[in-house]
């Protein structure tokens, strides 16, 4: 088994939704652009179930097989990033200060190439939700798609992503069971102190040393907090105070991102974290406010769901292009959201070398489009086959 031959043949049309989604990014929620275009595309191969403006401007779309069964949903990000591209591509972005940097453009085209094929085929029973989601990148748009109910009103039993992925052969897939990346919590502290000039720092209580003192500290948390058996990352990002040489400032301020993958762990850092900020701003004679923003969780793939997705993988590209046991990253995904309400997998899906993800030189592989929208069709077809007939 390799690539769909019906889908390796609109290669070509691939490429070129591909590109179009490329020029035009939007950010956040605001992808109503983009799901306009999705929405033609379903609807020029026949699907009618469509439901628009779910989570702003997100879409989920319903194919019906030849048979009665079970539903399964297959997601795509249609997301871009604040970012200004230096690619030089023809098809680069039409607006400044946006751009697909994360592939959610091949993402978008890789479903709809499914889509297409299955609308024609439908040789599977049951019914295949696509979703396209906006807002991965940070506002959380699978949370809200899930706490707008997507997965009990369309009746999805298990659920799949792809994200592609540079630096690893065009082609190849890679999963692991379990979590495969991590949660991410952001880390706010306010540093309070009192001001006053700098040459009589005895008058004040100074919040810059304070921070310095509490960053430090923080960093003890992973090596004498953590059991070296569990990943931890954290990462002091910001540190902002001050305004002029002569002046002890009133506050400082500490950011920083917290990746975990255990409840255990998470909980225990953010314990920590309180106790060693509020500690060290005590011993300098300030005071230190906490405030931890959870975020994404840990996106954690079912086992069998992943087993399953890995022998689809080989179908379409061969038992040496699947890796199934990826090592987990601290990398964050609000897919996650729904693999906690259904169980499914997340995979990657290599495009080669280049530039990676998030750099303003990035941009899709288009040969790798038809593997992957082969992958989300056979994903379906074996999931939910069609009855034997005598």
């Amino acid at each position: 088994m390799a690539v769909i031959n019906r889908i390796a043949g609109f290669a070509d049309e691939l490429t070129a939704w591909r590109r179009h989604l490329h020029e035009t990014p939007e950010l956040g929620f605001d992808c109503h652009e983009t799901a306009r275009f999705v929405v033609e595309r379903l609807r020029e191969f026949g699907i009618t179930q469509i439901e628009e403006g779910i989570a702003t401007s997100g879409v989920v779309a319903v194919i019906e097989g030849m048979g009665e069964g079970p539903c399964i949903g297959l997601r795509a990000d249609m997301d871009a990033l604040p970012i200004l591209e230096t690619t030089g591509a023809a098809w680069a972005s039409k607006r400044a200060g946006k751009m697909h940097a994360c592939g959610h453009d091949g993402h978008t085209t890789m479903l709809l190439g499914a889509a297409k094929y299955l609308a024609e085929t439908r040789n599977f029973a049951g019914r295949v939700a696509l979703i396209f989601q906006p807002a991965e990148e940070g506002p959380g748009g699978g949370q809200v798609m899930v706490d707008e109910g997507i997965m009990d009103r369309f009746a999805i039993d298990q659920v799949y992503a792809l994200h592609t992925l540079p630096g690893v052969p065009a082609g190849t897939f890679e999963t692991t069971p379990g979590p495969i990346m991590a949660a991410v919590d952001t880390l706010h502290i306010e540093v309070i102190g009192e001001g006053g000039h700098a040459a009589m720092p005895h008058e004040t209580r100074d919040p810059v040393v304070a921070a310095v003192g509490i960053v430090q500290a923080i960093q003890t948390i992973v090596s004498r907090n953590r059991n070296p058996l569990d990943d931890l990352v954290i990462s002091v990002t910001q540190i902002h105070t001050g305004s002029v040489d002569n002046v002890i400032p009133e506050t400082a301020y500490i950011n920083a991102t917290i990746r975990t993958f255990t409840a255990d762990v998470q909980l225990m850092v953010h314990r920590r974290l309180r106790e060693v900020a509020e500690g060290q701003a005590a011993s300098y004679g300030v005071r230190a406010e906490v405030r931890i923003e959870l975020g994404y969780p840990a996106t954690y793939n079912d086992a069998a769901k992943t087993r399953f997705a890995a022998e689809v993988a080989r179908e379409v590209v061969g038992d040496g292009a699947v890796i199934e046991d990826r090592p987990r990253e601290m990398g964050a995904e609000d897919f996650s959201y729904m693999l906690e309400a259904r169980p499914g997998a997340y995979l990657f899906l290599g495009q080669g070398a280049g530039p990676g993800l998030h750099h303003p030189g990035f941009d899709f592989n288009d040969a790798v489009a038809p593997v992957g929208a082969s992958f989300f069709a056979r994903l379906v077809e074996r999931a939910q086959p069609l009855a034997k007939t005598e």
